[in-house]
């Protein structure tokens, strides 16, 4: 069982077809779709089910699939303790992070770490929190930003800095007038949210059943400032880190905090529990210690 067959099958899983898993992995489809067959030949059992528009893993393909994630993170891991003995001048901080505040919060550190370690590549991965576990999980990247609360289980945290949400209204709204809304106080107006696989919208709609609602969810997008321009033409209300408001000024919007209680977005740095770390991401990591965080 080769790790390049592993490699390619994961990433037809993950992508959900043969197309996007080839330029993934930089080879043709037919190459991938050779590798998957040779991998199933030597299992003697199939290990995705072709049949409709997306290849889905079977009972026996779901279990090579996790399977091959931690062979394949164990490799990455391997390959780098090797490197941190061979003392290379050279290292790679491979970093996830997700869209919606990474600017704010990281983008001042990056300077920071660029001049303390001038030698070090910055390979950054943006993707949102649920992406970047599965990226984590697969030994692609060594740390991410995500948002609490996490498997502690399966991650290992430095927690970096806790802000709150605010809703964003339209300006014409009665909602825009007040000081302060409740999530139960939005349950009648139409929700636009983040994509799936962001934590904010996770955070979002488990408070909602908390509550005891289901939001209808009118739109959903991967730009902030597309959900911004959407709550301006009226299409419904927006949630967005406190942190960024100041950065999104839209004469038609207006941002009321959210009280009664406030929804908290707790930003952490985590790394896959028990793996290794190179001296790239350790570093990274004493970085985010010296960070003046707010009520952590």
């Amino acid at each position: 069982m080769e790790l390049r067959t592993l490699r390619a099958f994961v990433e037809v899983v993950r992508q959900g077809g043969f197309t996007p898993a080839a330029k993934t992995v930089f080879a043709t489809q037919s190459t991938v779709s050779k590798a998957v067959k040779q991998l199933e030949d030597e299992i003697g059992m199939p290990l995705l089910d072709r049949t409709g528009q997306r290849a889905i893993p079977t009972a026996a393909g779901e279990i090579v699939y996790q399977r091959a994630l931690r062979m394949l993170a164990e490799r990455d891991d391997l390959m780098g303790e090797l490197n941190e003995l061979r003392d290379l001048k050279r290292g790679t901080l491979r970093l996830g992070l997700p869209p919606v505040s990474s600017g704010k919060v990281f983008a001042p550190y990056f300077a920071i770490y660029r001049r303390r370690h001038p030698e070090i590549e910055i390979r950054l991965t943006e993707h949102g929190a649920g992406r970047l576990q599965q990226l984590l999980l697969a030994g692609e990247i060594e740390l991410a930003a995500s948002l609490l609360p996490i498997d502690d289980g399966t991650f290992e945290r430095q927690d970096v800095r806790r802000d709150s949400l605010v809703a964003a209204v339209s300006a014409t709204s009665p909602l825009a007038q007040r000081p302060t809304v409740s999530l139960w106080d939005l349950r009648d107006q139409p929700f636009i949210l983040f994509n799936e696989g962001f934590a904010l919208t996770k955070i979002v709609l488990d408070h909602c059943q908390e509550l005891g609602f289901t939001p209808e969810v009118v739109a959903r997008s991967g730009q902030l400032d597309f959900i911004v321009q959407l709550v301006g033409a009226g299409l419904g209300v927006g949630f967005l880190p406190s942190i960024v408001v100041d950065e999104w000024p839209n004469p038609a919007v207006a941002y009321v905090p959210i009280a009664e209680p406030p929804i908290e977005y707790d930003t952490t740095m985590i790394w896959r529990s028990g793996g290794f770390l190179s001296h790239a991401a350790k570093a990274w990591l004493e970085l985010m210690g010296e960070m003046t965080t707010q009520d952590i």
